[in-house]
């Protein structure tokens, strides 16, 4: 399964995007859509990159969704979670979903909101955002 337009827009709009390399809240060195794989300070890239590496990053995300996730899901619940991936990461997605159903997922997902111990406001819309995607 590829992530839809759907799942795309809402990365879109809570990463942003920076053609010039910021530290994100967590302390890591982003670029672009929240590009962060080998990204250090003073880099800078065009918009062209930028969407590029967006599409690289997809298909690793896509991947860990399709790899870790055992039960079936529908379009938004894929989006929805290749979202939380993103943001996330593997490790959080595998805890996500680990021996729950699909009820119990979105009922999870808000709880991940916090960065370095403290709730952001970004991701607690974040979350609530993925949250009703997956249940739509």
């Amino acid at each position: 399964m590829n992530i839809s337009e759907n799942g795309i827009n809402l990365i879109k709009k809570f990463e942003g995007c920076s053609l010039s390399a910021y530290k994100c809240p967590g302390g890591v060195w982003t670029i672009g859509w929240g590009h962060t794989a080998g990204v250090k300070q003073g880099d800078r890239i065009t918009q062209e990159k930028a969407d590029e590496l967006l599409k690289k990053d997809l298909k690793v995300f896509e991947a860990h969704v399709s790899n870790i996730v055992k039960i079936s899901l529908k379009q938004n619940q894929f989006d929805a979670l290749v979202s939380f991936c993103y943001n996330c990461g593997a490790a959080n997605l595998r805890k996500l979903v680990s021996n729950r159903n699909t009820a119990q997922i979105a009922a999870a997902i808000p709880l991940y909101n916090k960065s370095g111990g403290k709730v952001l406001a970004g991701l607690v819309k974040r979350r609530a955002e993925e949250k009703s995607l997956f249940l739509k």
